[in-house]
């Protein structure tokens, strides 16, 4: 279990209001001066170092031609290496490819292996953009949904291979760890799946971008690591920008398995998907090859405050249904129980100044949940705390 700091942490714990409100991002820029965001999920963490120094050196170097990747760009023997050290899959750096983010990911590979109309199962809830990429793309959705018990949030496995049976699934787009219920699937609920998958034929698109958010004593499983048959089904994308809060570098890969589904892809015309920048790049080979100290110290002060947000909905909103996430930096609570009669990121954003994201967009019976993002510094989080058990006990 990581160790609770007894004081401030350093480049974590010092972030002025100021310098957070002079921002250009979203998560600050958007709301205002006067509301305090925990709303989309980006960290308020600086730039990690090591990440500043590659991008400084490729700048000073004022050498921003067209880069030299005759054989696709460095991330791919980068990924390769990665999965290794952290997993031990060894997972070929020849079957890896470069997108700007992992919404075109998942897009592009929907394009390929699925038509209009196809169903596509997705665990329910899930990240907005997701579902409305399914919905813009006319792929019918098949709910999967997570329930809430006593344990913690669990995916319904039986109801999995229900209904991909009767809707005719073409693909199951897995999200592990889980955004939003903080949920890292167990090696045996991951090996349920597989062999469903396996049963039905299915293609899993598997995000695992919060997959170095996990904490103690959970541990990530990379589906395709599962077997030859999960690996020859499976394509996984991901991208250093989570983990590490780089999500402007505008940089992903997608790992493909199925020999058919590259074959696909690489048939398209070269640049009509677009391509990486070289410092995109840069920033992401830095994060994974130097940046592992930076993130023990981020998975310390993340999992302070995960515990904090959980002591403080306990002690002071014991209505509230919440679990202890496992993975990622986002708390995901029902607030039904409160009997708000209103939106309850309405009423936190007016009684409390503070913006949470949460509701209808996460997905069906999603209407009354909030999420909250606890990826700041120690005296942020409290101000965050005060203002949502402030307007949440008004109702």
């Amino acid at each position: 279990m990581s160790v609770i700091p007894p004081g401030p942490v350093p480049g974590f714990d010092d972030l002025g209001l100021d310098w957070l409100r002079a921002r250009r991002s979203v998560k600050w820029h958007r709301p205002g001066p006067r509301v305090l965001p925990a709303w989309v999920a980006d960290m308020d963490f600086p730039t990690p170092p090591v990440v500043v120094a590659a991008l400084r050196e490729a700048v000073d170097r004022r050498d921003l031609g067209y880069p030299d990747w005759p054989d696709g760009s460095p991330l791919r023997r980068a990924f390769a290496q990665r999965m290794m050290d952290r997993y031990a899959w060894a997972a070929p750096a020849d079957r890896v490819r470069e997108q700007t983010d992992l919404i075109q990911c998942l897009q592009l590979v929907l394009h390929l292996a699925t038509s209009a109309g196809d169903a596509v199962a997705v665990q329910t809830p899930n990240y907005p953009p997701f579902l409305a990429t399914l919905a813009t793309m006319n792929r019918r959705a098949v709910p999967i949904p997570m329930h809430d018990s006593a344990e913690g949030w669990c995916m319904d496995l039986a109801a999995l291979d229900t209904a991909v049976a009767e809707s005719g699934c073409k693909a199951l787009v897995l999200v592990n760890p889980h955004n939003p219920t903080g949920r890292a699937l167990t090696r045996a609920e991951l090996e349920e799946i597989a062999a469903i998958v396996r049963r039905h034929d299915l293609l899993v698109i598997s995000d695992e971008i919060h997959a170095e958010l996990v904490h103690e004593p959970h541990r990530h499983i990379p589906f395709a690591s599962l077997s030859p048959d999960a690996a020859g089904r499976t394509v996984t994308l991901t991208s250093a920008t989570k983990a590490f809060n780089l999500a402007a570098i505008r940089c992903a890969v997608t790992h493909y398995g199925p020999d058919r589904l590259l074959a696909l892809r690489d048939a398209q015309p070269p640049d009509l998907y677009g391509a990486v920048s070289p410092l995109g790049v840069a920033a992401t080979e830095a994060a994974w090859r130097e940046g592992d100290a930076w993130q023990r110290n981020l998975l310390t002060v993340l999992d302070r405050n995960r515990r904090r947000v959980h002591q403080v909905l306990s002690a002071q909103l014991p209505q509230l249904c919440h679990h202890l996430p496992e993975a990622t930096y986002l708390a995901w609570f029902d607030a039904r129980p409160l009997g708000l009669g209103e939106p309850p990121v309405e009423r936190v954003l007016r009684e409390g100044g503070v913006l949470l994201d949460g509701g209808s967009p996460f997905g069906p019976d999603a209407d009354g949940f909030l999420r909250l993002n606890f990826a700041t510094s120690h005296a942020v989080l409290e101000d965050i705390l005060a203002g949502l058990v402030r307007a949440l006990r008004r109702g």
